[in-house]
């Protein structure tokens, strides 16, 4: 079979793998050769295209906080970074804000991650329910103890839109795509040493990125390394209301479940209780979650939505790392030049940007450096010492 050599070998193709792509061939100092396989190039079951598409800074753990300013900060000036012939990408970046609901059983954890946040520079408000009732006139107040609310850089775009502008770039700076997933992964004297797809074509690599989402620790096992990250579903609605929540933000219930606006419609959703949150990879959806669950929650809260029609429905998946809901990023200990950025739980359109960056740095300068991301490696799933993270949604 033929083969050929790369510099860099990205495995998946999605926002995070086409953010490190992009980085490298941004960075000056970086002159190597990108390639990106990607086995599902229109993307139809990425979980990037079926993402909710939503930005916050309200985390519980210091980092995700850092990592999410970050993509902020990048996606305020798109124009500087993902411009290509003068053509800037319209995301649709809207600062909606995010609206995290307290009941007495959840208000100290909630009390706890609003210091934590403002705390690290962000602009987030805490709500009594006399001031969430005057702000929301159709929230119903009763039972609450309170709310955090991000008054700038937290909001939805459109998930789609991003990483196509992240693919163009890249491939205007000079990545390679291609349609292909891989099939083998060589390992030499501890490294990797190349890469075969499923045509059986070898491609020499100097560094292997995965990145692919769910299909990671299949991709992780070729090269002989245990990636505990698992795909689980989850589903997204899309409704109709008999009258407007005005200046609804992203609102999440102390249920967890979540709502915004999307255009002229709301989205809503939730992730499953912890016993029925099983690996699953088809994208079946299960529509009794919007009528037993998600619809009985909306209508008890918010007066606007005790009338509504579901109108669309769609699935996709999370690859989630169980041990804290945190993303595995960087080089593994027995591979070093095996780059991991997988298990993020839902989070990785909006940690793309510092992942990839830091990935990025990974190769080209020999460690993090704009950002440190070591508390995400691979060493702490060895000694089992979880960074939890308390704000899944």
């Amino acid at each position: 079979m033929a083969s050929d050599s790369c510099d860099v070998c990205i495995a998946g193709g999605g926002i995070v793998g086409s953010a490190t792509a992009y980085f490298l061939a941004a960075d000056p100092a970086f002159d190597g050769r990108v390639v990106v396989l990607e086995p599902d190039p229109g993307y139809r079951l990425a979980a990037t295209a079926r993402s909710a598409g939503s930005v916050r800074q309200q985390f519980s753990t210091p980092l995700n906080i850092a990592i999410s300013q970050f993509a902020v900060r990048f996606l305020r000036n798109i124009e500087r970074y993902l411009a290509v012939d003068g053509e800037v990408p319209a995301i649709g970046f809207h600062e909606g804000g995010y609206l995290f609901l307290a009941d007495e059983e959840g208000v100290e954890a909630r009390r706890a991650e609003y210091a934590t946040a403002v705390g690290c520079g962000a602009e987030v408000t805490w709500l009594t329910p006399a001031e969430l009732g005057e702000r929301f006139p159709w929230l119903d107040t009763v039972g609450l103890e309170g709310g955090t609310l991000g008054l700038s850089g937290e909001g939805w775009l459109d998930p789609w839109a991003l990483l196509q502008a992240f693919r163009a770039k890249a491939r205007a700076l000079g990545v390679e795509y291609r349609r292909e997933r891989v099939a083998a992964v060589e390992v030499e004297a501890g490294r990797v040493a190349g890469v075969r797809g499923g045509d059986g074509a070898r491609l020499a690599c100097g560094w292997l990125v995965d990145a692919a989402g769910i299909g990671s620790r299949e991709v992780a096992a070729l090269a002989g390394v245990d990636l505990p990250v698992y795909p689980r579903k989850r589903f997204v609605f899309v409704f109709d209301a008999q009258e407007p929540a005005p200046g609804l933000p992203l609102t999440v219930l102390p249920e967890g479940v979540y709502v915004r606006p999307e255009g002229s419609h709301y989205i809503t959703g939730c992730s499953p209780a912890p016993e029925a949150d099983r690996d699953c990879d088809d994208l079946e959806v299960d529509y009794t979650v919007f009528d037993e669950v998600l619809w009985p929650a909306l209508a008890a809260r918010m007066r606007p939505f005790e009338g509504i029609r579901m109108i669309n429905a769609w699935a996709g998946h999370y690859d989630v790392h169980p041990l804290d809901h945190n993303a595995i990023l960087g080089p593994h200990p027995q591979r070093p030049n095996l780059l991991l950025a997988s298990g993020f739980s839902g989070h990785g359109l909006q940690q793309a940007p510092a992942v990839g960056r830091g990935l990025a740095e990974q190769v080209v300068h020999g460690g993090w450096r704009s950002l440190d991301l070591s508390p995400l490696g691979y060493e702490r799933v060895l000694a089992g010492r979880p960074l939890s993270e308390g704000k899944v949604v």
